[in-house]
């Protein structure tokens, strides 16, 4: 399926932080309609990092769905303004996420990065805590 014009929300959350941790990830056609939902649990980690994973997972799923352009939501302003070089990353472990989600990103022709109030992305967030409550987490 052809997408071109998609819009990604992803959330990563932590219990504890560092703690047990989860990503989730929608991603919606022009149209609006989901086309596709991630939510899994990804062990033991911070919540910066699983905030940068379902990034990860999410911009892979974007492209193998096609798109071209991504708008993408998430409620991590650091995330944000990382991706959007308005903060440098100083974080050694957060250092290689953002390069592999910025290397990603470089694959549309056009991508944006907003952040979004945690209200406006509870469809990601409910898909975290669905990965944390199947892993009995």
């Amino acid at each position: 399926m052809q997408c071109n014009r998609l819009t990604l929300f992803t959330d990563g959350g932590a219990r504890g932080n560092p703690g047990p941790a989860g990503i989730g990830a929608v991603i919606f056609d022009e149209q609006g309609r989901a086309v596709a939902e991630i939510s899994q649990y990804i062990g033991q980690t911070t919540n910066n990092q699983a905030e940068y994973k379902a990034l990860i997972v999410g911009l892979a799923k974007a492209k193998e769905l096609g798109g071209v352009e991504l708008a993408v939501f998430l409620d991590s302003e650091l995330v944000v303004k990382q991706l959007n070089r308005e903060y440098r990353v100083k974080d050694k472990v957060l250092a290689p996420l953002f390069v592999q989600a910025y290397n990603l990103s470089l694959g549309f022709k056009k991508v944006v990065f907003k952040y979004v109030s945690r209200e406006k992305n509870k469809l990601a967030d409910r898909l975290v805590n669905l990965a944390l409550d199947k892993a009995g987490k």
